[in-house]
């Protein structure tokens, strides 16, 4: 049974639930159900040995729990004497012998259960006089490993969450990634290690701070997967969310993953992963979220640790957490002399250059690009998220650049690649194709600049549009039509998006047009500055700060000084401004030969009605 048949055959659940339940409560209990099927299935060839040695064990006083593991010959076991099946043959009793049941699981798994409040679903069941029957369904599901692999009941069970998250979609985005994202990310950070990575028996670690329902985890697992099927990934995450941390859970215990590398809790104040570090990062932390919450641990840690810690470089500010997440992760990184680390993260348009010079945000673009950590950013469509519209980013960011890379930044606009969806899901209308992504990865793989040539026919109709490496032929337009091009993929040096911001002063004078001298300390007898007529100027880092003083401010306000000691550097990436094309509007005489013909044939429509 492939995973689209297995995924209808259990969403045929739907059918009993539907009237008792919401459409988005679906998933609460087709999910625990499948989960609970899918262990019950598994554990069924070793259940005698396992009862047995729990006995054995139970009796000689000894805990049970390393020898239950070996017994099962899994990464769990189940005490009870009951499964799915025999809890068929007493009706009456079913809902205190599945809590039985469930509750006789190894610790890992009760945690899965209790996570989706698997009790409280039991027990709305068995009011409605559903239990029974829901059960019943599961039982004649046949998820036995021999009947449906790791593999298949991994993209079944995936597919599952998908379509709950759509259903759910007002909240989707809070712990649902679209998938051709994901995709899109995967590529980006394993397209320069394709080499390493289809090596036999090849090893390597990715993990995600905000996990959500393991999205991110699956997906670059079925990436190196398909790239090597002897490479093995082991992952890692963490999730605040309890229903999305039990899904992601127990997505990796169907998966084989060891499900105590997937912790619950908030990350930014409760490291599930302390000290440890990752070869391949990934997340999408949410946008414009405060931090408040977690305020006092991040400032202690931030001021008590500083470098040693994770916050080191500054803190945002508290309305936008988002840039924490992205210090999280570059203290995961395996130091470059062990390999090193690459990583992916989503963000929304502030990080790039919200906060001046001195600021949380700019000490934090400051330490990301002169420690030449950026490789590059690309720029999603709008309107790609199920819970808001806004233009996106994805971060890559690696402390193993290759060689061509070192230095400099890659920005890519891809705002322009997508295709409308058929059925819009939340502010979701729109998705990268497989084209999409095969087109971005190939541009962020070259490392060239490109632009983009839109070509129109006589109609002003859009054709297929064209990629320009550098150094290609623009096609001609077609005759009557044109073609647009735009800038695609632009590389700049590190240090271009630093600048310098200088206090400029003017001198204080009394009523009398006089110079206020100072009277005592440094500034004894030299004129005091005018705080009114203060003014600040952001000089480029690869500018002279005395030449570009002396032609920009001097020839307007001779008697200005600069304030060195309140000199700062700051760090901005103004994305937009490279890609902006300006489309010049149309000569007025067209716009008024237009008005006069359309005049003309209003005119002559009167004329008509009055005839």
């Amino acid at each position: 049974m492939n995973h689209q048949n297995l995924s209808s055959f259990i969403w045929s659940v739907a059918d009993l639930l539907r009237g008792d339940y919401k459409q988005s409560d679906y998933g609460k209990v087709i999910l625990p159900f499948t989960v609970l099927r899918r262990l019950d299935c598994v554990l069924e060839p070793t259940k005698a040995k396992v009862l047995a040695e729990f006995a054995a064990k139970k009796k000689a006083g000894l805990n049970p729990d390393p020898f239950l593991l070996r017994a099962s010959g899994q990464s769990f076991y189940n005490t009870s004497d009951l499964d799915l099946r025999k809890l068929m043959g007493d009706q009456d009793h079913i809902s205190q012998n599945l809590y039985a049941y469930v509750q006789a699981f190894s610790p890992a798994v009760r945690d899965i259960f209790e996570r989706f409040s698997f009790s409280n679903q039991v027990d709305k069941l068995a009011k409605s006089g559903l239990l029974y029957l829901v059960t019943e369904k599961f039982v004649g599901i046949d998820l036995h490993p021999e009947a449906v692999d790791n593999h298949e009941m991994g993209l079944a069970f995936e597919e599952l969450i998908r379509k709950f998250a759509e259903l759910s979609n007002e909240t989707a985005g809070e712990h649902f990634t679209p998938r051709e994202v994901i995709r899109l990310m995967v590529n980006l950070l394993f397209v320069e290690d394709d080499d390493v990575l289809t090596k036999p028996g090849v090893v390597r670690t990715i993990y995600d701070p905000t996990a959500g329902t393991g999205g991110m985890l699956s997906v670059a697992g079925e990436h190196l997967a398909a790239l090597n099927p002897q490479a093995r990934l082991t992952m890692f995450g963490q999730e605040l969310n309890d229903e999305s941390y039990a899904i992601c859970k127990a997505d990796m215990l169907i998966k084989g993953q060891d499900v105590g590398n997937i912790v619950a809790g908030n990350t930014l104040s409760e490291d599930g992963h302390p000290h440890a570090k990752f070869d391949y990062m990934l997340s999408n932390p949410p946008f414009g979220v405060e931090w408040k919450k977690v305020e006092k641990e991040v400032r202690k840690e931030h001021e008590s640790q500083g470098f040693n810690g994770r916050f080191g470089p500054g803190l945002p500010r508290v309305s936008d957490g988002s840039l924490l997440f992205l210090l999280h992760l570059l203290s995961k990184m395996r130091p470059a002399r062990d390999g090193g680390s690459r990583f992916g993260i989503v963000l929304n348009g502030s990080p790039l250059f919200t906060g001046g010079a001195g600021s949380g945000e700019s000490e934090i673009r400051r330490y990301l690009l002169e420690n030449d950590l950026v490789e590059a950013i690309i720029g999603l469509p709008t309107d790609m998220f199920y819970n808001t519209g806004i233009s996106t980013y994805v971060w890559i960011v690696s402390n193993r650049k290759p060689r061509q890379r070192k230095g400099k930044v890659q920005l890519i606009d891809a705002s322009s690649f997508w295709r409308k969806m058929r059925k819009g899901l939340g502010s979701k209308r729109k998705e990268m194709s497989e084209a999409h992504i095969a087109e971005v990865t190939k541009l962020f793989g070259a490392f060239v600049e490109a632009d983009l040539a839109t070509v129109l026919d006589a109609h002003g109709k859009e054709l297929p549009h064209e990629i320009v490496l550098e150094g290609m032929q623009v096609s001609s337009a077609p005759d009557g039509g044109s073609v647009k091009i735009a800038p695609l993929c632009r590389i700049f040096p590190n240090e271009y998006f630093g600048y310098r911001t200088i206090v400029v002063e003017r001198p204080l004078r009394d009523e009398r047009g006089n110079l206020v001298l100072g009277r005592k300390g440094k500034g004894k007898d030299k004129p005091q500055a005018d705080s009114a007529l203060r003014d600040t100027e952001n000089i480029p880092l690869s500018e002279d700060i005395d030449g570009y003083f002396k032609r920009e401010v001097i020839p307007h306000a001779a008697d200005a000084w600069i304030d060195h000691e309140k000199t700062k550097i700051g760090y901005e990436i103004p994305f937009t401004r490279h890609f902006y094309v300006f489309d010049p509007p149309r000569p007025l005489a067209e716009i008024d030969a237009d008005l006069a013909q359309v005049t003309a044939r209003i005119v002559a429509m009167i004329e008509g009605l009055a005839a």
